[in-house]
């Protein structure tokens, strides 16, 4: 055992065995002493930023970082082995089967996900760590239920996005402090597979969620430098892709691409925890409450304003801008239901391409084709980075429009009860990645319907089709009347968890503030359950 690293789960001791080398837990305590300074000052930084926006001080583009704005002379690293077209990605956890599946999609590329779509059960993080390594060295191949699961001559290129710097890794400790949830899973995934990657032709390629400022990216990127000197390879062969999805991440994206330009393969439009940020930052302004989810589309004024600003940030520093999930899943016993949710998917698709994204995300392999023939129609080139989208101009203004049209209806406050209390339920059950209305749902979804579920309340905003103000009381009753039939909208679910998120959700609406996230807050459970000490790990109950 490495001095100073101690292991507080036994789950998947086969995993373990195999991942938790001498070497590989060396590497990890090395990256924990670096860096997790820095990743708490940063966290502590943004609570200092909400506490400004909370007192009205509204977000602008920093005025620090201006030159770097200005400067039209640098650009980002050349696309990477593997990352030049990158039209289709499908993304999903990293049980074996997903894996196979997703690389066998016909997808160019395949985010293997340890963040929002996987519940960071131990179980899962590790055994998803070893499906990944499988994969790479072609060894995955496996039979279950009669039913053989073999790897394609020509796989998907591997993506892996690991979870954000908020999330500390309760099940193992470094010199007695949880380590960073991002560094565990960056860290087993590079140092177990770094150079098999360069040697079958591609590299270590990642996806970085969640991240709210520049200096969080200079973090990974010093984390990226530091890594490659550590195992001895060449600097500058990851690349990563950053997902915006936070609302002050909006304002830095050329400071974001800046700080990893030498390790950048481009942002992406991270649609759903985008909407939940805006909400989650605004969460003092009144006039920033949003109507049903559904309503808040990717026309709507501040959601193509982010849009069209990704687009141009991209092509003017030469990455890719790609675009967020396209969350449908085939309706297989309605043909004309199924007909008008793919044609939803090829309209959605459209919209992308003619804006000038260069590649795309689905849920599902049989949504490849649809989104495939779309981008092979319009895009014919590996990409469009010559789209420079020289004529979009968009201000702080337009970034934080709240002209967004629709109502507060009971069909919207059913919809997000439904689907919080069905979701936090699985995740708590170790699923974090569930089908709910012929829609592939993971964390980001029930994040939307928390936080608006909150604003309303809070706010006191009335049901347009009744009139009647939405309060802790009307939630409650419709909480009561949700959760006893959840069992028939996911199956497999405890009544353990359901009542675990129904208790959370009751205590999230009477908060003066929503939680920042929903995985934070329950993280202590999971831990718990793989045998962590309670007082080992810090996730509040």
């Amino acid at each position: 055992m490495v001095q100073g690293v101690k292991i507080h789960s036994k789950v998947a001791p086969k995993a373990q065995a195999e991942l938790f080398t001498d070497g590989a837990l060396k590497f990890l305590a090395a990256l924990h002493r670096t860096f997790e300074s820095t990743r708490q000052s940063l966290l502590v930084a943004r609570e200092d930023a909400q506490r400004r926006y909370d007192s009205g001080v509204a977000l602008d583009f920093p005025p620090e970082t201006a030159h770097i704005r200005a400067e039209p002379s640098w650009h980002c690293a050349p696309p990477a082995p593997g990352l030049e077209d990158r039209r289709v990605e499908i993304t999903g956890p990293t049980d074996r089967k997903m894996v196979i599946n997703a690389l066998n999609s016909g997808a160019k590329t395949f985010m293997a996900d340890f963040e929002d779509s996987s519940a960071p059960t131990f179980s899962n993080m590790v055994n998803g760590q070893i499906n990944l390594r499988d994969a790479i060295k072609r060894q995955i191949d496996f039979e279950t239920g009669g039913k053989q699961y073999r790897l394609s001559e020509n796989p998907a290129v591997l993506i892996v996005r690991p979870r954000g710097w908020h999330l500390d890794e309760p099940r193992i400790t470094v010199d007695n402090q949880p380590i960073s949830g991002s560094l565990f899973d960056f860290a087993m995934y590079f140092y177990h597979n770094a150079h098999e990657l360069v040697k079958r032709g591609f590299g270590p390629y990642f996806y970085l969620p969640k991240m709210e400022h520049y200096l969080e990216a200079r973090l990974w990127n010093d984390v990226f430098v530091f890594s490659q000197s550590y195992i001895g390879m060449a600097h500058n062969t990851i690349r990563a892709t950053v997902l915006i999805e936070t609302l002050p991440a909006a304002f830095q994206m050329e400071e974001i691409l800046f700080e990893l330009r030498n390790h950048s393969s481009g942002l992406n439009c991270g649609r759903w925890d985008y909407i939940f940020s805006f909400i989650k930052k605004r969460r003092a302004d009144r006039s920033a409450v949003l109507p049903d989810r559904k309503d808040v589309t990717m026309t709507v004024p501040f959601m193509d304003a982010y849009v069209r600003l990704l687009i141009q940030t991209c092509h003017k520093r030469k990455v890719a801008a790609m675009v967020g999930m396209s969350a449908q899943i085939p309706i297989k016993n309605d043909p004309k239901a199924n007909e008008i949710a793919m044609a939803k998917v090829r309209a959605d698709k459209l919209r992308e391409v003619t804006a000038g994204h260069d590649g795309t995300w689905i849920a599902h392999p049989l949504i490849n084709a649809i989104a495939r023939e779309v981008f092979d129609n319009h895009m014919l080139g590996p990409n469009q980075y010559y789209k420079l989208r020289s004529e979009v101009k968009v201000a702080a203004a337009d970034l934080l429009s709240t002209n967004v049209p629709g109502q507060v209806t009971s069909e919207g406050v059913r919809e997000n009860v439904e689907t919080c209390l069905a979701y936090t339920a699985a995740w708590v059950g170790g699923n974090g990645c569930i089908p709910l209305n012929y829609l592939m749902e993971d964390a980001a979804t029930a994040e939307i319907t928390r936080v608006q579920l909150w604003q309303w309340v809070h706010y006191g905003m009335r049901i347009a089709d009744t009139g009647v103000p939405i309060s802790v009381e009307s939630i409650d009753e419709l909480i009561a009347e949700v959760a006893p039939g959840l069992g028939k909208i996911v199956g497999g679910l405890k009544s353990e968890d359901v009542n675990i998120a129904v208790e959370y959700l009751k205590g999230q609406i009477r908060r003066p503030w929503p939680s920042e996230f929903l995985t934070s807050d329950l993280m202590g459970y999971l831990a718990i359950r793989d045998g962590v000490e309670p007082a080992l790990q810090r996730a509040a109950l």
